[in-house]
């Protein structure tokens, strides 16, 4: 059987970054995916469709749960995500995959900035997802500001 990091890379997706219940990622491939006893090629699309359901639907909590947590960006990144502070990026509408990936990389050093290394630091793989979704779920109208 094909594993699903074998999976995920032929879709150029590095799975830890994008699924972290580690449990669920196992139960799809071990119970779900030969359950349905389709060719190697088929459970390899259909892990990968499973894959990128898993990673990018954000539930009504995790937007919440980011709303709140965002609140300490707020000074630099503004309150609808639209920066008024020269060097800080817009945040509304990025899309939620590049944000986790760049909060990730703050913060294990990969990616340095005095402010955002220390603010990335304490963040969980959960909190940096609650984050992420919340962004990507507001609307970047520039009309509107």
């Amino acid at each position: 059987m094909v594993s699903l990091q074998v999976i995920a890379g032929l879709f150029g997706i590095r799975l830890a970054d994008y699924v972290t219940d580690n449990d669920y990622r196992n139960s799809v491939m071990k119970h779900l995916i030969p359950s349905l006893k389709l060719s190697t090629v088929a459970q390899s699309s259909v892990a990968a469709f499973a894959l990128l359901l898993v990673s990018f639907s954000a539930s009504a909590d995790s937007l919440e749960a980011g709303k709140t947590k965002a609140v300490s960006c707020i000074v630099c990144h503004g309150a609808n995500g639209i920066s008024q502070m020269p060097g800080a990026p817009n945040l509304a509408g990025q899309q939620a995959i590049y944000t986790m990936e760049q909060l990730k990389n703050f913060r294990s050093g990969k990616r340095t900035n005095e402010i955002m290394n220390v603010i990335a630091k304490p963040l969980s793989d959960a909190d940096i997802s609650d984050l992420a979704a919340w962004f990507e779920s507001i609307k970047n109208d520039p009309a509107s500001h």
